[in-house]
């Protein structure tokens, strides 16, 4: 993966912010931020950038001009909370889907120091799941189900308690004063996990089938239309724009489905599916607890641990989620599936 020096990441955050800049422009901003560096240091770093693929020369001459590439989005590392504080429509984020991104997405997105935390939780996992016996087993399962249901529903704005849910799956008793959805939406999270633990051989890779399927489930009689939408939806708080094109969105998916193909590590298909989903936006709703769901289902389906997300601050999870939409990188959230991943395979025996 690419490191971006803090140099380099103050420079893409100026461009970040106005577009194509040429560098004299870049150089006067630069000292306008009180930083001291001659325009032959400014242009010899806009070099150096361009040959790491961080930054797009555009022109020629005197009209040279550059601009941040995919690459450099991906791996930008910005502060979610602060960037969010910021009113929508002031902040510098694009407003629209990047139809080259996924495409251009790198299959390796974690550094050494990042994969040794993850492989070492990995291991920890895979020992404890070794020869568990069947009691022990059904209970981890359920406990499982409990928290993730609980969880990913609450980061909708679900508002049963843990113990509501714990009641809710095992006792079959529903919360009072509670919306009926509110169940509905819990219990269809548990059957979804069971739906992806018992058909994890179908999950190697996302597919638009096994896609729509999983997002079927999660929205089962809570007056969702299924398949592709064909409506526009927004981002609440956001700038960010969904397609609204049937046919772009089932490119779009394709695009993602190849991404996560990709992708080297079990990890970096988890994380792909958690923010690629909620970024195209193919359902009318549910589309980030699909996202969450499917992330399980590809690390099921390579034999890692999985997810509950019950650690997890819901404004962290939705301040990084808003970040990517209008940024498009990945730090905050990978931040987020690395603490998270370390807490479910140090937490749960589920296999």
């Amino acid at each position: 993966m690419i490191k971006i020096t803090q140099k380099q990441q103050n420079i893409l955050e100026i461009i970040l912010k106005s577009g194509t800049m040429q560098s004299s422009a870049i150089h006067e901003e630069i000292l306008i931020r009180g930083d001291d560096l001659s325009l032959v240091s400014v242009k010899r770093a806009l070099s150096e950038m361009t040959v790491s693929r961080l930054l797009i020369v555009t022109g020629s001459g005197r009209s040279t001009g550059y601009k941040v590439s995919n690459l450099a989005k991906v791996f930008f590392d910005i502060d979610a909370k602060k960037y969010i504080e910021i009113e929508p429509d002031k902040r510098y984020g694009s407003n629209s889907y990047n139809f080259d991104y996924l495409s251009e997405f790198p299959a390796d997105i974690f550094d050494e120091t990042e994969l040794k935390i993850l492989d070492q939780a990995t291991e920890n996992y895979k020992k404890k799941t070794k020869d568990l016996p069947k009691v022990i087993e059904e209970k981890e399962l359920q406990r499982l189900i409990i928290e993730l249901s609980w969880k990913s529903s609450k980061i909708e704005g679900n508002t049963y308690t843990l113990l509501d849910t714990e009641k809710l799956i095992i006792d079959k008793e529903e919360a009072k004063g509670h919306d009926k959805k509110e169940a509905i939406m819990i219990l269809n999270h548990k059957d979804a996990f069971n739906f992806i633990r018992e058909n994890s051989s179908e999950f190697k890779i996302l597919t638009l089938a096994n896609l729509e399927k999983l997002h079927s489930i999660l929205v089962k009689d809570m007056g969702v239309s299924l398949g592709i939408r064909n409506r526009i939806v927004g981002v609440t708080g956001s700038k960010y724009k969904p397609l609204d094109n049937k046919y772009q969105i089932k490119e779009a998916i394709a695009a993602l489905s190849e991404a996560i193909s990709r992708a080297k590590t079990p990890y970096a298909k988890a994380l792909l599916a958690l923010i690629g989903i909620g970024y195209i936006q193919p359902f009318e709703d549910g589309n980030k607890r699909t996202g969450r769901l499917m992330a399980n289902a590809l690390l099921l389906s390579h034999s890692y641990a999985p997810l509950s997300y019950r650690s997890i601050e819901e404004s962290d999870y939705r301040e990084a989620m808003l970040v990517f939409y209008e940024i498009n990188s990945i730090i905050p959230f990978k931040k987020i599936l690395i603490a998270q991943y370390e807490f479910a395979a140090n937490n749960y025996a589920v296999k």
